[in-house]
Formats: structure tokens, sequence, C-alpha cells
């Protein structure tokens, strides 16, 4: 058998997409999977290679399956006298595509391996990268006999797309062959996951670069914020489609460049209704649903998407009765339109409207996918609504399904139910990034430090890279547990390590940290390196903090005269400095304090507590007399909290989870 050539036979079912303007949309959205299915088209097989008849019973097979669904493709297997490769990889691409791997696994797994060949090896190599199994996939990738082109390409997609980019850099290199869609692979890799400087080396070292290279390189730059460098080589592209110019106007209204954008826009050869859509969308991220409405109006053909954006626009404007308005106007709906319209009022806080449109939607023909779950689950304020919502999605079949896992371990945490966080976290088969930072986070926050810290450990070591968020718990972790040095150096590697510059966030925790820990110059310190406009009241407030607690008047001194310039009219700087006079004693310096309060007129605000009855919100202030229920609250405080407080051997004291979570 001869070597095989660098561009390899896709399978069958790649075959049904067409060249058309599609071709890079799903390389744009990142899902490269889809992408490698067309970009074999741009190839024509070689002559002699084999090309599907359109008569054939795999080709009647996919299409049967496409249009009536998996049971009528097995109906129709089942009535076959005779079943070759072709039909079975047929098949396995029926079930892949209804996302059900385990029965695709299960064919696949029963055809003889000599028989299978690298068609079906390279359909479920797919698959498993596709539904996030690296193992099982590297596993059937390692016991190819003959791997394609397409093969490793897809392998090194799936490590790119998990984070794991190191990895994909060394089956990268083991390549015996690349073609261009190879070498893109390995550049939008190294772009999703933040490496810019390392994509632009590989895309310089391309030996040749088509189109779709030259876009991957522009949309990395625009999507990582460097608008300068992407205009640069958007204006050095030898030849640009569609595509091109979708990517650079986009990067323009997601850099804020709304006038760059439209001049871009008023360029563009040839428009499409994407391209409308894209302004509507931009528009809309930057505010100005006015704008964008002016624009979806001028759109000569609206389809689905157009009427999404528009709606997605008024939503995220607060518009919600313009958006519902479009939406009952809309002649087509789909899943993302419902989804839209249940997120719009999700987040702006409005649950009744969201549930309604929920239950709605359950009774059309749409049926709900993660997204709809996610969005349902952020207006949760309850263990019960939440465990609803998880049961409904295991109901569903979505209970592997990652990005709905994180938020249920998040929106679990939020409830107080830590035991539920934990299993939903076990739960999930598939973990990314987010995943481990939502534990993390969630560990973090009900005060177990050390399997926070533990996760964190864990996570580095299975090759994921940590956000800013996952620091923020980590520090607070941190600080919990009074692990100074630790904290610090932890705090030094989000520069030196993972190249993120520190948030207020993170500096906040380490003030707290090294002030809790008695280090209240070493805390001064880090107030003082920073930059003037990321000092503010909290985090001074955190340092005057420590000043009382360990008795550094002179320090306070310094931080409440800071504190006073930032904010003036507040008494919080004053406030906290005469305590931190009183602690140590030093009554004349703490009478002074209060005559600037009282002589300055500074406003000090009340304490008040706040509860909801009845869905009616019901504030109280300190010595308040002018609330409604002012007698009646009074009578219940003197008359019966009071006398139960008074009588309680134990205030404050609970029942604390001892529970140690370990993470596996």
């Amino acid at each position: 058998m001869g070597r095989p050539s660098c561009v390899e036979r896709l399978p069958p079912v790649a075959l049904r997409r067409g060249v058309s303007d599609a071709f890079l949309r799903p390389l744009l959205r990142g899902s490269f999977l889809r992408f490698l299915a067309t970009a074999e088209i741009t190839h024509p097989p070689r002559r002699g290679e084999f090309r599907r008849d359109p008569g054939s019973e795999e080709h009647r097979l996919a299409s049967l399956g496409r249009q009536r669904g998996v049971a009528a493709a097995r109906a129709m297997v089942d009535g076959m006298p005779h079943r070759d490769d072709d039909v079975d990889a047929a098949m396995v691409a029926i079930h892949l595509r209804s996302r059900d791997l385990p029965r695709a696994e299960a064919l696949f797994c029963a055809a003889p391996p000599l028989a299978r060949g690298l068609h079906l090896d390279t359909l479920m190599l797919g698959g498993y990268v596709k539904s996030g199994h690296l193992d099982r996939a590297r596993r059937l990738f390692d016991g190819m006999a003959v791997k394609s082109v397409v093969a490793w390409t897809c392998m090194v997609s799936g490590y790119c797309s998990a984070g794991l980019v190191d990895e994909a850099r060394r089956l990268f290199d083991l390549m015996p062959c690349r073609n261009v869609f190879a070498w893109t692979t390995m550049v939008q890799g190294y772009a999703r996951n933040g490496m810019l400087r390392e994509a632009r080396e590989m895309f310089d070292q391309m030996p040749e670069r088509n189109v779709v290279a030259w876009t991957v390189m522009v949309k990395a730059y625009a999507d990582n914020g460097c608008i300068q460098e992407a205009g640069e080589l958007f204006s050095r592209m030898p030849r640009k489609n569609t595509y091109s110019w979708h990517a650079m106007i986009t990067g323009f209204m997601f850099a804020g460049k709304v006038d760059d954008a439209i001049e871009l826009f008023d360029k563009m050869p040839h428009r499409n209704v994407v391209s409308w859509t894209i302004v509507v969308t931009g528009l809309a991220h930057n505010g100005f649903a006015c704008k964008a409405r002016e624009f979806f109006d001028r759109t000569p053909k609206k389809d689905t998407p157009a009427w999404n954006a528009m709606i997605t626009a008024y939503t995220k404007d607060g518009h919600l009765n313009e958006a519902r308005r479009l939406f009952d106007r809309m002649p087509a709906k789909d899943l993302l339109t419902w989804n839209i319209i249940i997120n719009g009022y999700s987040i702006n806080e409005l649950k009744d409207e969201a549930l309604r449109f929920f239950l709605l939607m359950l009774r059309s023909a749409v049926s709900p996918d993660s997204a709809t779950l996610i969005s349902i689950l952020l207006t949760s304020e309850s263990t019960m609504e939440v465990r609803q919502i998880h049961g409904l999605s295991t109901r569903l079949g979505f209970q592997s399904e990652t990005n709905l896992g994180n938020t249920l371990v998040t929106m679990y945490s939020r409830s107080g139910d830590l035991s539920s966080s934990w299993l939903a976290f076990r739960g999930l088969n598939v973990k990314d990034a987010i995943t481990w930072t939502s534990t993390i986070q969630a560990l973090a926050n009900h005060g177990c430090a050390p399997c926070a810290l533990q996760g964190f450990a864990q996570m580095l070591r299975y090759g994921y890279k940590p956000s800013s968020t996952t620091f923020t718990a980590v520090l607070s972790a941190c600080t919990h547990v009074g692990l100074v040095e630790k904290g610090q150096k932890i705090f030094k590697s989000i520069h030196h390590v993972y190249g993120l510059e520190p948030t207020i966030e993170h500096y906040s925790c380490l003030v707290d940290l090294l002030g809790r820990g008695g280090y209240v110059r070493e805390a001064k310190e880090v107030v003082d390196s920073m930059e003037q406009d990321m000092c503010d009241e909290a985090i001074l407030g955190i340092l005057l903090g420590a000043c009382m607690t360990h008795n550094e008047v002179e320090i306070a001194r310094e931080v409440a005269e800071s504190l006073v310039k930032i904010d003036p009219s507040g008494s919080g700087g004053y406030t906290l400095l005469a305590n931190v006079f009183a602690s140590g004693g030093m009554w004349n310096d703490m009478a002074s304090v209060w005559k600037i309060i009282k002589a300055s007129k500074v406003k000090k605000t009340p304490g008040f507590s706040q509860i909801e009855v009845n869905a009616r919100n019901h504030v109280f202030y300190s010595r308040d007399q002018m609330h409604s229920q002012c007698t009646e609250i009074y009578e219940m405080l003197n008359c019966s909290l009071v006398p139960q407080m008074k009588g309680s051997s134990s205030l404050g004291t609970g029942s604390t989870d001892q529970n140690i979570y370990y993470i596996v």
C-alpha cells in the first residue's frame, strides 16, 4: 500500500455540504470540526479516487436521517439484505449528528477492526473530539493503522479546543504531512487561547496561505482587541472574501469603533443578509438600538438571524416591550429566538416573564436546549428551583452538557447547597477551565479553603489555564486560611507565569491577606504600588480595617487621608479613622475626627435592613420613624425579638457543615 496523500478522502457525511456562503462560518464560530468537513471540498478528488454515487444506499440513508430522523434511518437499514462499511459509517454519522454518542460508539465497536477502515475511524474520531472525550479519541487515534491528514488535524483541533495547546503543538510537530488546513488549525488554536504571538509566528511559518488562513489571523487579532494589527493584516490580504470583510467589521464593532465599522461596511463589494446582521448585532453591542433598527429596516431580505439580532439589540438595551413586539411580528421563530427573549427577561431580572415564555416554549413545537435552561437557572433564587431545572435537564438528556453543568455548580453554590454543587461537578463527564473555576469559587465562598486550593492544584495538573476569576477565588481561599506566602506567590504568577494583568479584585485579596496576617506595612506598599485609578475606597477600607486590628495608627492616618481625598463627602474614612484612634486609646484624636465630621457636614449613611414580603420590598433604616408600619415593627422588636435575643445563650451559633470535599 502506497503512502497516503496529504489530502485524504473525507467521510461521506461531510460531502453533503456544498461550496456555499457558509464555507467559513464554522471556522469563524470556532467549531473547526465542521470547518474540516468543508475544507476538503476545495481540493477535488484525484482521478480514480472514490466519489459518492448520489443513488447509493448510504447517500439515500444519510438524506433520510437528515429529513426524518434516526428511527427512519434505522428502519431502512434493518430492511437491507446486505450492509457494507459505508452504510455503517452513514448510521454512525446520523447518531453523532443527533448527539447520541453511546449508540454511535456501539455501532462503531460492533464493526470488526480490520473492516472499519480509515473512513469510519476518522468519523468516530471526530465524534469523540466534538463530544470532548479526548482520552477516547486519543486511544482510537493511536490505534489507527493509517492516519489521514484529516485525522491528525481533527486530533490537534480537539486539544486546542480543550485549551491543551502544548499537547496540540506536540502532535502537530509529529504530523508526517501537513496541508494548509492543518496549519490553520494550529494558528486558530493559539489564537483562541490568547496566545497571539505564537499564532502569528505559526502564520508566518506557513508554506502557503489561502484566504481562510489570512481571515483566521485577522479574526484572531480582532477578537483579542488588537484592532490596529488586524487592520494592517486585512489591508495586506492578497484576496478577500465575504468572511474576511465580516471579520474586520466585527472587530471594529467589538472594539467600539462603530464609525469605522460602518465605513468598511459601505465599502464592501458584495453584501448578503449576514453582512447586515453583523452590523445590527454590532450596533446592539455598543448600545445603539435605534441605529440598529435603522439598519434592520434597510436590510433587503430579513432572515431569522436578522430578526434575532434586532430582538437581541432591544433586550440588551432593556427595551423589552419593543423586543416583545418584534417577537410577536416575527414570521418564523427558531430555538435561538426563544432563547433570546427568555434570556432578555432573565438578565433584566423579570423572572415571572422569563418563566412564562419558557412555559410557552414548552407548549410550542420548539424544544429547549441547554442555553434555555441556563437562562432559567439564572433566575432561580432557591435550592428547590435549581433542583427542578436540574431534574428537567436530566430528563431532556443534557446531564453531560458542560456549560449547563458549570451553571448548576454556580447556582447550587449561590443558593447555599455546596453538597449539590459538588455533585454537579462530579457528574460532568467533560470539564473545562470554567468548570474548575466555578468549583474552586464555590469551595472558597463556603469556607472550604483547603479544598479550593487542592482543586486549583488539580486544575493546573490537568493543563487548564486559570482565568482572572480563578485567581480571585484562589487568593480569597488563601486569605481564609492565612497562607500569606502562598498567596503572594500566586499573585506574582498572575502576570509572570500566565501573562494576565492583576485586577482590582486581585489587589484587594492580596491586601486583605497581608492585613489579616499582620503584614500591614507590606499591604500599604502594595497599595502604594497600584495605579492611581485602581486605588478606590474599597481597597483603602480593607487596609484601614487591618490598621485597626493591628493598632497601626500612623499608617491608618495616612490611609484615611487618602480615603478622604477620594470621597470627601463620605463618612467611611473618618469613621474608620475614629475607630482606629479609639482602639489605641487616643481619645483626643478620636474627638477631633468627630468634630471634623460634624463641622464639614459629612453625610453618614444610616444602617438599614431589607426584606421582601409578598413580592413587596421593605426597607427600614436605623431609628426610622417614617415607615408606614413603624409602630408594629418597634413593637415586634421590643416585645418579642429583644427578649428572645437576651435569653439566648448562644447567639450566632449555628450548625456548620464540616464535610470535607476532595478533588478527584
